[in-house]
């Protein structure tokens, strides 16, 4: 194989049952490419076809099969050393990951990854509001399936907080990106924020939800996470209160930022559909200008051989997708003998929160309440920062929310094209703070209330654009001495029933 040629394989997401959801990208690639001097060898492999649709079936196991399929039909080909560029959309991101992540990026024995780049077209790295809804209900949506029966194994991590995605997720951001390179790979996620109308459902209103592409949020795409560590100090008594006891605050004790990892938004692309569709309304023939875009940042991503390259263009995605998100804030859809609908795309932050305690039991019982100000007061916070909250259903420890950051940040007035006024100047909230009020909050054992000051570096720490912090809450497990007492035995002491026992005054150390 020549220096130039490139082993492509493309991945496609979950619960497709025709070739066709590739559109016409493979060709495409390979017409374009050659008109940049570069020969693509194209080479599919299709998973989702057979098991993605059983219940018993999971990402793991997709993955594993993604191996077998590696070794068994491309091995011919990379016993060279060359190595493949792989294409994913939506689901296919994490199967991909999970693959690279379980057998070369926490294996010490294994060689060199046979991938070289992970191209990933709308992918649920951090999973999907919608897949809470259930499979009676998405089966029928027509943004995400293809009159197939969703496999409820799948669904499990791809349900926003997934204690599956939170690993690889939160692993990913805290090693410390020495695995971007020519020895390692080159990562790039590229994804719309556009909303194809044809596909909105009226009973769920994910499909339309601002910041995402009818089914995958920016946020939830996007590779460049934070991860926190929130651990509460240790129980102190309350003078004068007999009894009573206070662990008020809330400590940082663990930050961490993923390695800067190429972002693009790609102007005008939903999630599916031959319209509108990332992948799928991609045209062989060059004069399909409407996918120019698309295509030719994937055949940047494909020519980067070096760190120094690919910190380029992740700066230069950077800049790009600005201006897409800028060119794209006011969408305004005409009606017929109807005045028009004005949607705003701001830019969006998801934070996942995990609360547990020092013992690692999860805490599944609790209010999470957000503050701003000096005076760390709910109401301070602005009109409208707030979208979305989604418990998950297996593990209800963990909770995301979904924030409007241009909203929270400030954002200057919106007007039309008729410099009619859209949507007034917000001035935003400075700070932002947690708030954790646990049960059982009384009893043998129990937790006490705590939080973080609201606070600019909290804000500024918590809640990027584009992105989705993980927040780990680690509560001290307050057992009081009573639970188990050892009395001496003499001639006076009295035998019998202690289940009236009360918790008593003081509690266990440590």
């Amino acid at each position: 194989m020549s220096a130039k040629s490139t082993l492509l394989v493309f991945v496609h997401g979950w619960s497709v049952t025709n070739t066709d959801t590739y559109g016409g990208l493979p060709e495409r690639l390979r017409v374009e490419a050659e008109a940049a001097g570069i020969s693509i060898q194209i080479k599919e492999i299709f998973l989702g076809r057979y098991i993605s649709f059983h219940d018993e079936v999971r990402v793991t196991d997709i993955s594993r099969a993604f191996r077998t399929a590696i070794e068994n039909e491309l091995s011919n080909l990379l016993q060279d050393g060359s190595r493949f560029v792989c294409i994913t959309h939506s689901t296919g991101g994490p199967v991909v990951r999970d693959w690279w992540h379980r057998y070369y990026e926490t294996n010490t024995q294994a060689s060199i990854c046979p991938m070289s780049h992970l191209i990933m077209l709308a992918p649920a790295n951090y999973g999907s509001a919608l897949a809470q809804l259930g499979k009676e209900r998405l089966s029928r949506l027509k943004s995400w399936f293809e009159g197939v029966e969703p496999g409820q194994g799948v669904l499990d991590w791809l349900e926003l907080g997934s204690k599956e995605a939170w690993k690889l997720n939160s692993e990913w951001i805290c090693n410390g990106g020495s695995q971007i390179g020519p020895h390692g790979i080159f990562p790039f996620v590229l994804t719309g924020q556009s909303i194809d109308r044809a596909f909105y459902d009226n009973l769920n209103s994910y499909t339309g939800e601002t910041g995402s592409d009818g089914v995958v949020r920016v946020a939830a795409a996007n590779l460049c996470g934070t991860y926190i560590r929130l651990v509460q100090e240790a129980p102190q008594p309350v003078t004068g209160r007999r009894g009573e006891f206070s662990a008020k605050n809330l400590h940082m004790e663990t930050i961490c930022h993923a390695p800067n990892t190429a972002l693009r938004v790609i102007g005008g692309k939903s999630h599916s559909g031959d319209k509108m569709g990332i992948m799928r309304s991609v045209k062989e023939k060059r004069n399909d200008t409407k996918s120019s875009e698309t295509v030719n940042a994937i055949l940047e991503c494909m020519q980067i051989t070096t760190e120094k390259q690919y910190e380029e263009l992740c700066n230069r995605f950077r800049t790009e997708t600005e201006a897409v998100q800028k060119a794209e804030q006011l969408e305004i859809e005409q009606k017929l003998f109807r005045s028009d609908i004005c949607f705003v795309h701001d830019r969006y932050a998801m934070v996942i929160f995990r609360v547990q305690d020092d013992e690692g039991y999860p805490v599944a019982d609790f209010d999470l309440v957000l503050t701003a100000g000096p005076d760390a007061d709910p109401n301070h916070l602005p009109k409208g920062f707030f979208v979305d909250r989604q418990r998950n259903s297996i593990s209800p420890q963990t909770i995301t929310y979904y924030f409007n950051r241009d909203v929270m940040k400030g954002t200057e007035a919106i007007k039309d094209k008729d410099n009619s006024l859209i949507r007034e100047a917000l001035p935003g909230a400075e700070m932002l703070g947690f708030r954790i009020i646990a049960r059982p909050d009384s009893g043998f054992v129990y937790y006490l209330p705590c939080e973080i000051q609201s606070s600019s570096e909290m804000l500024q720490t918590a809640l990027h654009a584009n992105s989705t912090t993980l927040v780990d809450i680690i509560l001290r497990r307050i057992v009081r001495k009573n639970v188990f007492r050892v009395d001496k035995v003499t001639v006076e002491t009295k035998r019998g029933s202690f289940k009236n026992t009360k918790p008593g005054d003081e509690i266990v150390e440590g």
